[in-house]
């Protein structure tokens, strides 16, 4: 079974909006050490846990414009999902993005990605 398949918008609303986004970061982390060919199934496997954790974030949360932002950033993802080959420039320049949606992500992203 999937990592992430049995989540409830229940359990994943008891986290706040930064948790959260931390949660998706790490799976987008993770993924950032998946470039390789030899490593794509693994990368996709990945990218559909980011997919799930910002589909469960956008269901969770009633604010317009925290889903406009994070639907965008899943059409990111969702580019590089469908790519024919990974991206390690692509993925840094949506993961950069993530970390800059809330403060304490934004806290992150130098010990993940420097400046």
């Amino acid at each position: 079974m999937a990592q992430h398949s049995t989540l409830t918008e229940e359990r994943w609303s008891e986290f706040t909006l930064d948790q959260q986004v931390l949660m998706i970061a790490n799976e987008m982390n993770r993924a950032r050490k998946l470039m390789e060919p030899r490593d794509r199934p693994r990368l996709l496997n990945c990218y559909e846990r980011v997919l799930r954790l910002v589909d469960l974030t956008v269901r969770v949360h009633r604010r317009p414009g925290l889903w406009r932002e994070l639907l965008r950033w899943r059409d990111l993802i969702a580019e590089l999902y469908i790519a024919p080959a990974s991206s390690p420039k692509a993925h840094t320049g949506a993961f950069r993005c993530l970390l800059q949606m809330t403060p304490t992500a934004y806290q992150q992203l130098p010990l993940l990605l420097g400046r």
